[in-house]
């Protein structure tokens, strides 16, 4: 029974890593899986002698039970390290709305500059989420938001007006709100950059991202403030003469016949990481737990001699008049 117990123990603790270290690339290792399914099997063959060897129906039962958890962590951790989809992240815009296969839908709440918004809802059918950066486990993910740099940029013309944004290849075609999801290398430093339309100025800009350490080396920077170097072009994406400035601090910069202003803010994300399901696993920690314990009591039963059988007086005293040797005596 000592073999099955441990083998037990070491696949609910196996499985509840996986809950409490979410996202390790070595749950999907094919070593992983395999020394999780050979646990499970010495829980069964072990488990299986111990209830053929034992009269006693309380440590049958803690020893099913023991066993019966086992498989039931051990196959939901299986099944996540083999089937699991891999770790994701859910970027959207200020108001954009983003569907995830398997988890419902993601509204990201609308934001202003100067604002900070720490919540994602997700929206299922049994209702809506509020995901914040704490954990929290939806059954087969792990959800928690983090915090990027967005820029929300500005456009005016050579009066003054302000002109609309549009982003094509964004989430939320007409948002100020830039999600700098792409990356590219600059003088050796990678750097996020996103880009956007000026349609009445028939414009197209280009904005990379430079953190408050990077922003401070640039000309023109600002000492510990981002800033976002935008690059105008025509309707046709040709260069333009004068079409590069840097806005730094939230400053606006003329470039390509445009006023643009850009001000760095935090927005959340939300990182979607895959996890053995937590009812199953739940149910085969306690049944574990509950033999164990079961278990434990039936055995401090028995050398106390709670579970001796019973005898009476009378049946005593007979067996202390029966002779050894097995020979019959005349009691007559």
């Amino acid at each position: 029974m000592i073999e099955a117990a441990v083998a037990a123990i070491l696949a609910i603790v196996a499985v509840v890593v996986e809950i409490v270290l979410p996202g390790q690339p070595v749950y999907h290792a094919g070593w992983y899986n395999v020394a999780l399914c050979a646990l499970l099997v010495v829980a069964v063959a072990a488990g299986r002698r111990a209830v053929k060897r034992t009269r006693h129906a309380r440590a049958r039962v803690a020893t099913i039970a023991i066993v019966a958890g086992a498989v039931v962590a051990g196959f939901a951790g299986i099944v996540h390290g083999l089937f699991a989809p891999d770790d994701q992240m859910a970027i959207g815009a200020p108001g954009a709305r983003i569907r995830v296969e398997g988890l419902g839908v993601f509204a990201f709440p609308y934001a202003q500059a100067g604002t900070q918004t720490t919540t994602v809802s997700l929206e299922r059918s049994a209702g809506s989420v509020a995901i914040g950066e704490r954990r929290r486990d939806v059954g087969n993910f792990i959800l928690r938001t983090f915090q990027r740099d967005v820029a929300f940029v500005e456009a005016r013309d050579a009066r003054g007006s302000r002109l609309t944004i549009t982003q094509p290849t964004g989430t939320v075609f007409l948002s100020p709100v830039l999600m700098m999801v792409h990356r590219q290398t600059i003088a050796g430093i990678n750097l996020p950059y996103d880009s956007f339309n000026v349609p009445a100025a028939r414009r197209v800009v280009k904005a990379v991202l430079f953190n408050a350490a990077q922003s401070a080396m640039l000309r023109g920077g600002a000492i510990g403030e981002p800033a976002v170097l935008f690059a105008v072009d025509d309707e046709n994406e040709r260069p333009l003469a004068h079409a590069i400035g840097l806005s730094a601090g939230g400053n606006a910069v003329i470039a390509g016949g445009l006023s643009l202003r850009a001000t760095v803010a935090s927005y959340p994300g939300v990182e979607i990481l895959a996890a053995p399901n937590l009812f199953a696993t739940a149910i085969g920690a306690l049944l574990v737990a509950g033999g164990l314990v079961t278990l434990v009591a039936s055995r401090r039963a028995l050398l106390a001699g709670d579970d001796r059988p019973h005898v009476s007086q009378d049946e005593a005293a007979l067996g202390e008049l029966e002779p050894s040797g097995g020979q019959n005596v005349d009691r007559g």
